[in-house]
């Protein structure tokens, strides 16, 4: 018996490759799951990135948007959302006007952020999920050591160690595919709150230049057609 299970022993592969390898189906299956949910997790990863550097440089193009008008892009869109709202024929006073202005402005933003939070989902159901499901493959590989203790009716390393050890590299690669799923999940929800914060207080100071800059033309135009009155007037008489 010691024999076989030496020989046994010295025919099993014992390096990380071979033990997946060689690992029982459910547990490769186990294993395959959490590879290719860290592999979609890095890919939304790396899109965000680069994603919420795009949208810190449209914030910072709409802060500075009293310099000129922004040529395309976020910053663009967000202030033709709210000169939209000056096209509706409303008599409405100039606090309403502007709360209907940034009302706008804070839709249109709003509309650029959540595209960007598409995937944030996946990133925290692999963050909570994933740890357990290595632990699924890690209780699957402990019931295998202890069946093959049962059936070789020996408790030496030879016959313990496989089970166990693809039941670590599971724990290993849950862990590997939820700490960055979090650590991701929680700078990018970070960084879309800070970048709405920067947005909505430019879309404020916006709408109160949109608003003052209107208002005064309206005033400009009343004064001269009051002007223009008396004029005609004195021609009559």
């Amino acid at each position: 018996m010691e024999q076989e299970i030496a020989i046994t022993a010295a025919k099993h592969d014992y390096s990380v490759w071979g033990l997946v390898m060689q690992a029982d189906p459910v547990i490769k299956g186990v294993m395959l799951l959490l590879v290719l949910a860290s592999v979609a997790c890095w890919a939304i990863i790396f899109e965000k990135i680069v994603r919420i550097g795009w949208m810190k440089g449209a914030i910072r193009r709409l802060t500075k948007s009293h310099e000129g008008k922004p040529r395309g892009g976020l910053a663009r869109r967000v202030i033709e959302a709210g000169e939209g709202e000056l096209d509706a024929d409303l008599d409405d006073s100039l606090t309403e006007r502007r709360y209907r202005l940034e009302n706008a402005m804070r839709l249109s933003l709003k509309s650029e952020i959540h595209q960007i939070e598409v995937g944030l989902p996946f990133l925290a159901t692999i963050g909570s999920a994933a740890p357990f499901i290595g632990l699924f493959g890690t209780v699957w590989g402990i019931v295998n050591s202890f069946t093959a203790i049962a059936t070789q009716k020996d408790t030496s390393l030879a016959v313990v160690a496989p089970g166990i050890a693809e039941a670590l590299i599971a724990t290993a690669l849950g862990l590997a595919a939820a700490i960055p799923a979090v650590m991701a999940y929680n700078q990018i929800t970070v960084a879309l709150g800070r970048a709405y914060a920067r947005g909505n207080g430019a879309v404020i100071e916006i709408a109160r230049e949109i608003v003052t800059e209107t208002s005064q033309q309206t005033q400009t135009r009343r004064t001269r057609g009051a002007n223009v009155e008396p004029l005609r007037a004195g021609k009559h008489s």
